[in-house]
């Protein structure tokens, strides 16, 4: 007999996957795909998406046609700040625009300018200004930029709507895909901002995430979800778990803390200090804050290496010294080696004076010190004035480092720290709100005992 699944596709900027669920929510079935960059209409490299529609197309129907699994619904979950923009037959006018094209200042200045001005605009929009990393500055570009392409375009699509609409043709916008830092959705009136309507963007009104089509394929009825923004998708599991309100810390190359339960609005101060809220699948603000902890460790990690003549990968091989780095704190008493002085400095220093250290292991400590301090001045920007968070839910590469947990733990003792080993947490999420069930969830929570 057929084993009944639920496919995934997950759709990161550098690896894209397709990953089966049975009905328990357990993995049965992981395919990594990875599709080489081609450039845009100006040069600049961006996602083949011919290539990724084919892949996707081709795999349902091979699962449709499995003598393996009973393939019953299908999901997508896409990185955000990217929009796909459609003809009146429904044709794709344009490449995939890479979010880290670069666009000049005055688009968004102006819009700026019309709508309160650049700090209260981004508080309302709780969306720091950045670029075409605010999707909606994206049709701005294209309508001053390529007016001629604009004139073609009659629907735009956030990318995870935009997979699903391949399969099912149906023009969607749902609220995890607007919520994330676009510059479209208005926080204060949770709707649409005045200017989409000043501007004529053609948007759909936004629809509850777990939506569903039937559709017919090869012969076989299956149910579409509408897709779902990553990292709104890679909280949903947290939500199953009814161990009360949580702080859930994503780390890797960036490191994203999110508060789903902080219903404060967020502030000028804190939009400057790289603060900006999602949506959850509940349609509720998530106050966020980033941190490029992963980036700032690598680069950091390099020097160290070099200078002390080690492999690579050997600061994986030092034990946490909860002595060494209390010492350390003391020795250099809020003297920062690695960042800029500066309170709030998100900056190495161009030149690291690492002759202070007598080993590997001293420099090392001090580092992750000073990028402890970095995350845990992120979280406290994210926690209310009346904080009532019982948990910290860490995933990612550094749910690995003792160094850092360490530090989390003995900065926030009235919460419980808990490591978080649960591979494809994205895809997860995406096939949970589709599933219409409600079977109990292994996150691989480990309590950190401090």
């Amino acid at each position: 007999m057929k084993e009944q699944v639920i496919a995934i596709f997950d759709i990161g900027k550098t690896n894209k996957k397709l990953i089966l669920f049975n009905n328990d929510l357990k993995v049965v079935s992981e395919i990594e795909q990875k599709f080489a960059v081609i450039p845009d209409d100006d040069g600049f490299e961006c996602d083949d998406i011919e290539l990724i529609e084919k892949w996707i197309k081709e795999s349902i129907v091979k699962l449709v046609h499995s003598d393996k699994f009973d393939l019953k619904a299908v999901n997508f979950a896409t990185y955000g700040a990217t929009l796909v923009y459609l003809d009146a037959n429904g044709k794709r006018v344009t490449p995939v625009y890479n979010y880290l094209k670069p666009i000049p200042e005055k688009i968004p200045e102006s819009l700026y300018k019309r709508h309160g001005g650049r700090d209260e605009f981004c508080r309302r929009t709780a969306s720091p200004a950045l670029g075409m990393l605010n999707s909606g500055i994206q049709p701005l570009w294209l309508k001053s930029e390529k007016p001629e392409v604009y004139a073609k375009v009659k629907h735009i699509l956030h990318f995870p709507q935009y997979l699903s609409y391949i399969i099912t043709g149906k023009i969607y916008a749902e609220h995890t895909s607007i919520g994330c830092h676009t510059a479209l959705w208005d926080f204060d009136n949770m709707s649409y901002h005045p200017w989409v309507a000043v501007q004529g963007l053609n948007l759909p009104e936004p629809v509850p995430v777990e939506t569903l089509n039937e559709v017919e394929i090869e012969g076989k009825k299956l149910h579409v979800g509408i897709g779902i923004h990553d990292s709104s998708s890679s909280l949903a599991p947290y939500f199953s778990i009814g161990k009360g309100k949580f702080l859930l810390l994503s780390t890797g190359t960036w490191c994203i803390n999110m508060n789903p339960f902080n219903t404060e609005k967020l502030t000028a101060e804190q939009l400057d200090k790289d603060c900006l809220c999602y949506m959850s699948v509940t349609r509720q603000p998530v106050k966020s804050s980033r941190l490029f902890m992963g980036h700032f460790h690598d680069t950091a990690v390099k020097q160290l290496t070099t200078h002390f003549n080690k492999p690579d990968d050997y600061y994986k091989k030092i034990k946490a010294d909860r002595q060494l780095s209390i010492l350390l704190k003391s020795k250099f008493d809020g003297k920062k080696v690695f960042f800029q002085k500066e309170l709030y400095s998100r900056e190495l220093k161009d030149v690291i004076d690492l002759y202070e250290f007598s080993s590997i292991e001293e420099a090392y400590h001090q580092l992750m010190n000073e990028l402890g301090d970095l995350t845990i001045e992120a979280i406290n920007l994210v926690l209310p004035s009346n904080d009532d968070t019982e948990n910290i839910y860490i995933t990612g590469g550094f749910s690995k480092n003792e160094i850092f947990l360490n530090l989390i733990g003995k900065a926030f003792p009235s919460k419980t720290v808990y490591t978080s080993e649960i591979a494809n947490a994205t895809a997860l999420g995406a096939a949970l709100i589709i599933s219409g069930t409600k079977p109990a969830l292994n996150l691989g929570l480990t309590e950190y005992k401090r």
